[in-house]
């Protein structure tokens, strides 16, 4: 993040007391000398028409004039000594410069107006008697008309050149200043939603990985399952009934070639994620909500483009698991219809899942599987009965990670669905789901 206007300013208060910069203090050093030496020019005169001594009228324009050295700290006070000077008729450089000063700060118009009101009525005053006194003493053989008009002329000429440049310098000043400080909150809002993309990203991140973990353990789990039920059987029959054994060891065989087909697709689109996300570190910023937000609408299911498996594939899945020796009778109530690709999928994989955690938890137990298809929802059930041998389950060795439940809860609720799991009151186990149809 670079440099903000506030640490611009402070940067740059680099010079002494209240200047902001050496330059402006040498700058104001020399005014301050330029005029005192013209003030202290025209004490001279001054003294001789006054009345009082060279070096008094020397002495007091001298420190009039060094009034412009403050002129940045208290321009209301140089342009008043201004004023007050003007009847002497010495401070003229004092005058336009403290203008200028007055009309650039940010003060309020109606005081800026007063003091520049105040300088041109005294300037023209001054200039009026002035004229007069030498059209008197006859060093000017104008007309009577040409008093008025070097008075108004003189004061406008003094007094509205640096009044007005340093209005326009002042308006100037205060629109670099809020465009910086505009620029800088841009910066910053910019900098703020870096930090959300980033947030968002890594959020989309987990969510991904979260959901090809589900889908992992969903494609691998079942299948697995099966073939260790396959295996063990396979390993009590091998003896007694070699042909039994041969349909067994061919279904193995069939499975593991499945899960492997599954793998190297979910594999290659990991890949293929992982060459996208190289690309999309290259692109805008802008890019990175939008392909957060493209990842989040993954995770939740909503890409309806997605590829997996579809309600069609229940008599093939429930097949599987009777094949692996579950009783399993599925029934189907409401018109048969097609869903979203993602409430298809999930709805597969509830039961999918609820069947392999019957494989491990209760093998050899009679399982009910029902679907409804309703008005806007689709809801399903699979309940199984108590094992008739509880050691079943620990025979085949099946492992549990504990994940099943967690993914098919995930599962439903991104898709604004209902999910209940719980044993029955018979001893057995049933998984229910409710999905809206849009």
């Amino acid at each position: 993040m670079t440099t903000t206007g506030e640490n611009h300013h402070t940067r740059g208060l680099t010079g002494p007391w209240w200047w902001g910069r050496w330059r402006s203090a040498v700058l104001d050093g020399g005014l301050a000398l330029v005029s005192a030496a013209e003030c202290g020019a025209e004490g001279i005169p001054f003294a001789r028409d006054a009345g009082v001594p060279v070096p008094v009228g020397i002495v007091f324009g001298l420190i009039a004039g060094s009034m412009l050295l403050v002129r940045r700290k208290w321009p209301i006070a140089v342009v008043l000594v201004a004023i007050a000077i003007t009847p002497a008729q010495m401070g003229f450089l004092m005058g336009v410069v403290g203008l200028y000063t007055l009309a650039a700060c940010e003060l309020p118009r109606r005081i800026i107006g007063a003091l520049a009101g105040m300088s041109l009525l005294g300037t023209m005053i001054v200039t009026f008697v002035r004229v007069r006194q030498d059209m008197a003493r006859g060093d000017l053989t104008l007309g009577d008309w040409f008093v008025p008009f070097a008075a108004v002329t003189t004061s406008l000429g003094l007094t509205a050149p640096p009044v007005l440049l340093g209005l326009y310098v002042g308006a100037r000043r205060r629109l670099m200043e809020s465009l910086r400080e505009r620029a800088d909150s841009l910066e910053r809002e910019l900098q703020l939603l870096a930090e959300r993309a980033e947030e968002r990203a890594e959020w989309a991140r987990n969510e991904e990985r979260t959901r090809i973990a589900r889908e992992m353990h969903d494609v691998v789990a079942h299948r697995v399952s099966l073939m260790v039920v396959h295996a063990a059987a396979l390993q009590a029959v091998a003896r007694k009934d070699p042909e039994k054994a041969v349909k067994n060891a061919a279904l193995v065989g069939d499975m593991g070639r499945q899960a492997l087909t599954e793998l190297r697709e979910m594999l290659g689109v990991l890949r293929a994620g992982e060459d996208a996300g190289r690309r999309a570190a290259a692109l805008p910023l802008a890019a990175v909500g939008e392909a957060a937000a493209a990842a989040a609408s993954r995770a939740a299911g909503e890409d309806g483009a997605a590829e997996g498996p579809c309600l069609s594939e229940l008599d093939e899945l429930i097949g599987q698991s009777a094949a692996a020796g579950m009783a399993v009778d599925l029934s189907v109530d409401g018109e048969v219809r097609t869903y979203a690709a993602g409430i298809e999928q999930t709805a597969y994989r509830v039961v999918q899942e609820a069947l392999t955690n019957v494989h491990k938890h209760a093998a050899g137990a009679k399982t009910h599987v029902r679907l409804a298809h309703r008005v806007s929802e689709i809801a399903m059930q699979v309940e199984n009965e108590p094992p008739p041998e509880p050691a079943s389950a620990a025979a085949a060795r099946l492992p549990s990670g504990g994940n099943g439940l967690v993914g098919m809860r995930e599962r439903v609720l991104a898709l604004g669905g209902v999910f209940v799991s719980g044993p029955t009151d018979s001893g057995g186990f049933r998984v229910s789901a409710v999905i809206p149809a849009r």
